[in-house]
């Protein structure tokens, strides 16, 4: 009956036509609003298990009212996922990684957020004998000679470019039985290598953060070439428009103010900082 009316009088179906259309625009619009409201970030694995992320998380949501949909991957891919838009922002540790990424116009900003450092760990026994090595290249010759097992992150995650880094640096190529390229994240990498009493590099606020149930223990630590910084980088809204832009700057802003500078330093595991806050 209702269309019937319509169909006898122009000026109705003119009306109930741009009723029509201006309550699809309003419901778009709605949608694109809550829509605004997700921001995706990707963020290394070492955030996330180190239990960083789930102090950083809740408060930047309860601060902004935006809501933060986190995965955690190594910084590989979230490079590559970022550079094809599935991500508005991402935490990564490979300097030379984010500067190509940014050379390639990929990104739109890059913060430095806060560093920790890697370490080398093992089983107590210490078979390659690494205690006492002068630096992490003589550590790692001395693991390649004795052929002692390590367990290599082996995911071109921020981690296994480091390592790799230093293999080169030591003038080795690492190759063989006793090295295995695991292909997971660090936890993951860390319960592995413990099931196979195996060295491996691993990032401080993950070692941590994971040690109280390992039997492996920390045996080299302290030098320049382990320092491990963090940046928080936006992507280009040139190449990716449709990007939450807006959410993504609100939560480098939030990530780089005293607040969350405050809460990065005083996440702690056993009395013992995890990470150094940028300032």
């Amino acid at each position: 009956m209702f269309r019937n009316l319509i169909k006898g009088y122009p000026w109705a179906r003119v009306c109930f036509g741009f009723s029509l259309f201006f309550s699809l625009l309003l419901v778009a619009g709605t949608a694109q609003a809550v829509e605004s409201k997700k921001i995706r970030l990707l963020t290394t694995s070492s955030t996330s298990n180190s239990g960083l992320m789930a102090i950083l998380k809740p408060a930047f949501e309860a601060k902004t009212g935006y809501r933060l949909e986190v995965e955690a991957f190594g910084t590989g891919w979230a490079l590559r996922m970022a550079a094809v838009g599935k991500a508005d922002v991402i935490i990564t540790h490979a300097p030379a990684a984010e500067k190509g990424f940014m050379a390639a116009g990929f990104g739109h900003e890059r913060h430095y957020v806060m560093r920790n450092a890697f370490v080398i760990v093992g089983p107590a026994s210490d078979p390659a004998g690494i205690r006492d090595s002068g630096d992490a290249k003589s550590a790692l010759r001395r693991i390649a000679e004795t052929k002692s097992a390590f367990i290599s992150r082996g995911d071109d995650s921020g981690t296994h470019k480091k390592e790799l880094d230093l293999w080169e640096s030591a003038g080795l190529e690492p190759f063989g039985g006793w090295y295995v390229e695991y292909g997971h994240n660090m936890g993951k990498t860390l319960r592995h290598a413990n099931e196979q009493q195996a060295y491996t590099l691993v990032d401080n606020g993950t070692w941590l953060a994971k040690r109280d149930n390992l039997k492996l223990q920390q045996l080299y630590q302290g030098e320049d070439s382990l320092n491990n910084p963090y940046h928080v980088i936006s992507i280009s809204p040139k190449l990716h428009p449709d990007n939450n832009h807006k959410g993504a700057s609100a939560f480098v802003k939030w990530l780089l103010s005293d607040e969350a500078q405050r809460l990065i330093g005083d996440y702690k595991v056993d009395n013992e900082v995890l990470f150094m806050p940028a300032r």
